[in-house]
């Protein structure tokens, strides 16, 4: 059996478990699907309650129709979505007898909160409608006729009625009836309070008092009894059954998706080690085969590289596709070993001859020829490059030799050379032409220098004289700048001191002003004191103003009285006196009061004006201070360029001095280059080169007088002896490294 058949067998097989795995994955998911969407409506059931209820709360809350319609919606959602579920449990075969009974329970769920609206509707949904309504316009008219009756117990009885009517709508207590039927009993025995109108208004009042009692009793007048006791007991039979529905069917969807489950895992698993089996037992007979041919061409591959000396053929017995590949495979093995023997021999002798080239003997041929023509045309090639680098080279010695020779006239020939050899030949008269540049420009630099060498010998003369006179005049001006220095810093040090008188000043206008501020305070505190004692007076005045009308009435009463109202005449006549004389002191006191008061606003005034000249004072202060800080940080800068620019000058006049010295050092320096510059003119002209002739030295009349050393000597002591008078004129200054350009900094 050929390699593709086993392949195809084997792609056969997989296709086929896989096909039978999605089958059985996509109904597995599709039971899990549906059971899950079971646990899902149960779910669903448990929000449509909450939804109930929350209609039924809100019913009872507000008393409004709207909710009617709400809940009745609520039920057919709740309704299909327990049709849904007895659909999918009868799918899955699971029992529905819960669902049946949950679906009972919630059937009568919905008729006894219809019958409860009914009955709150009957009751009245507000006060203005069914037994509400009745109630409160009887009420009315019994306060109504209670009020035109003008009699004040009838109408406290009444009162006490609506009081019993709203204690019991409060707190739907069955005692305040008792109580409204006692009063309202007692009311109709009393003849003498009611009339035949009211009377009839009253018992009307008390039969529709009595059927909104018996209505409510009826609804309930708590949650465990009447019409929403019968709710609550259905409520509780919902939720239990939801429950227990919720448990059992959740239960039962779990065991079948576990089953599901494990079904499905088997099947797979079997599918999957059937697959695994066959793919083992065709890729190991696919695996030994190709084993078998990969082992014989690594053994020839082996062979290709030396790495073995014989190659053994392939196994070709079997008739697949391997054993074709093998026959094809040794066939080419037989040609290519035969081919490499003798291509073998000829790179041996190539080798040789290559590695005489490496020793640079050029002169060796190489002599065993191929048939492969890669190698025969690989070993005339070699041949020839021998003889052309043999050529090549001898040439390019003999003008190398030349060149040593101090003759650098001639040049290789370039025609016929190719890359390599054209780049050394190149090269080599790229030597020859730097070589003769650099030879010209020696010998010009060397004329140049000659001539540079007299103009510099008398340019030091002229430095060294304008060294000693700058010196003198950097001495000169480092003391006046010393003197400027001690008149900046005296400057800086008098502005300090006005600074802190400037800033005590600005302290104590703070402190006035402060006090000031206090002063005006306690002149405020003061105003509202006299106002106080204004207010004060005013009242002892009226109580004066009124004293006196009563001792006037008492005065007349007394007059009245006659003989026996004689002494208490005495008496209302002295309160009269004292009223009178409390009504002067009052206005005495009221008068200084109110000097006191144009006193304290003009102390006032007075502190204002001290306060906004205080402000002024301190602006003015402020504003000194900031010209004196100016100034003083003008100074601070001054005092600071001045000491800098004493520091550059004496590190100028050292530089100055040091110039000197270099001046006397650079004739030596130039004195030298001269006779550097003869050398290098002798040494060009002993050599052969193009364009020798060409370069002659200057004709320029400059005197070259070399002063003697004896000169140099004497002239350098004088310059020592000068710096030294300088330094010690002025100790003071340090000597400043010379790396540092301060002077440039500045």
């Amino acid at each position: 059996m050929s390699i593709k058949i086993k392949l195809y067998i084997l792609a056969g097989l997989s296709i086929f478990g896989l096909i039978v795995l999605s089958l059985l994955l996509f109904q597995s998911v599709s039971t899990i699907y549906s059971l899950s969407s079971s646990k899902t409506l149960i779910e669903e059931l448990d929000t449509s309650m909450l939804m109930l209820r929350r209609n039924e709360k809100d019913f009872l809350a507000r008393k409004e129709l709207k909710y009617k319609e709400e809940f009745s919606t609520n039920v057919k959602q709740l309704e299909q979505n327990i049709a849904l579920l007895e659909k999918d449990l009868k799918e899955n075969s699971i029992d529905i007898a819960e669902v049946e009974n949950f679906k009972k329970v919630i059937e009568e769920y919905k008729g006894i909160f219809f019958e409860l609206i009914a009955m709150q509707q009957k009751i009245g949904l507000t006060h203005n409608d069914g037994l509400y309504g009745s109630l409160r316009d009887a009420v009315h008219k019994v306060q109504e006729g209670a009020k035109k009756s003008k009699n004040h117990e009838l109408l406290s009885i009444v009162y006490d009625l609506r009081k019993q009517e709203k204690d019991f709508m409060l707190r739907k207590d069955l005692k305040y009836v008792d109580k409204f039927t006692q009063i309202v009993d007692g009311l109709l025995n009393r003849s003498d309070l009611l009339d035949e109108d009211i009377k009839g208004f009253l018992v009307n009042y008390k039969r529709d008092f009595i059927s909104l009692v018996e209505a409510e009793k009826e609804l309930g007048l708590n949650s465990k009894v009447g019409i929403q006791g019968k709710m609550r007991q259905t409520i509780h039979k919902t939720e239990q059954l939801l429950v227990k529905m919720s448990d059992e069917v959740t239960i039962v969807v779990e065991k079948a998706i576990d089953k599901t489950k494990i079904v499905a895992l088997v099947v797979s698993f079997v599918v999957i080690l059937l697959i695994v089996i066959f793919s083992l037992i065709i890729s190991r007979s696919v695996a030994h085969r190709l084993e078998n041919f990969q082992s014989g061409l690594l053994t020839f591959f082996k062979y290709l590289n030396r790495e073995i000396h014989e190659v053994k053929p392939l196994d070709a017995n079997n008739y697949d596709e391997v054993g074709i590949m093998s026959t094809v495979v040794n066939e080419n093995i037989n040609k290519i070993k035969a081919s490499i023997e003798e291509d073998r021999k000829t790179i041996n002798n190539t080798i040789e001859v290559l590695s005489e080239f490496e020793k640079g003997a050029f002169a060796k041929k190489v002599e065993v020829s191929s048939s492969n023509p890669s190698l025969k045309e690989l070993t005339t090639l070699i041949n020839k490059m021998g003889t052309n680098l043999e050529r090549n080279i001898t040439t390019i010695l003999d003008i190398l030799e030349q060149y040593s020779n101090s003759n650098f006239l001639n040049r290789v020939p370039m025609e016929g050379l190719k890359e390599h050899i054209l780049e050394l030949a190149t090269g080599v008269n790229s030597l020859g032409n730097a070589i003769t540049a650099i030879l010209v420009d020696n010998k010009k630099n060397g004329v140049q220098i000659n001539d540079s060498s007299n103009i510099l010998f008398e340019n030091t003369k002229i430095l060294n004289t304008n060294s000693n006179k700058a010196a003198v005049a950097l001495e000169e001006t480092a003391a006046a700048l010393e003197e400027i220095t001690s008149n900046v810093t005296h400057n800086t040090e008098t502005i300090a001191q006005m600074a802190k008188y400037a800033n005590e000043l600005n302290s104590a206008a703070s402190q006035g002003e402060k006090l000031a501020t206090q002063t005006t305070i306690s002149m405020d505190e003061i105003n509202n004191e006299v106002t106080a004692i204004n207010d004060a007076i005013t009242v002892i005045d009226q109580i004066a103003f009124q004293t006196n009308i009563l001792s006037l009435n008492a005065a007349v009463e007394a007059a009245t009285a006659g003989e026996a109202g004689k002494g208490f005449a005495v008496v209302a006549q002295e309160v009269r006196n004292l009223a009178s004389r409390s009504a002067e002191a009052a206005k005495e006191i009221k008068n200084l009061v109110e000097n006191a008061n144009i006193k304290a606003n003009s102390g006032k005034s007075i502190a204002d004006t001290m306060i906004k000249g205080y402000n002024s004072l301190n602006e003015n202060v402020s504003k000194t201070i900031s010209l004196i800080s100016s100034v003083e940080t003008a100074s601070k800068e001054q005092l600071t360029g001045i000491r800098q620019i004493n520091d550059a000058i004496n590190s100028l006049d050292q530089q100055t001095q040091q110039n000197a010295v270099i001046a006397g050092q650079t004739q030596e320096i130039a004195s030298a280059t001269a006779v550097i510059a003869k050398e290098i003119i002798e040494d060009a002209n002993k050599k052969e080169f193009e364009g020798k002739n060409t370069i002659h030295e200057s004709k320029k009349s400059v005197s070259t007088k070399t002063p003697k050393k004896e000169e140099l000597k004497e002239t350098h002591k004088e310059k020592n002896k000068e710096n030294t008078k300088v330094n010690n004129k002025d100790k003071k200054f340090e000597p400043i490294n010379n790396k540092d350009d301060e002077w440039e900094s500045f």
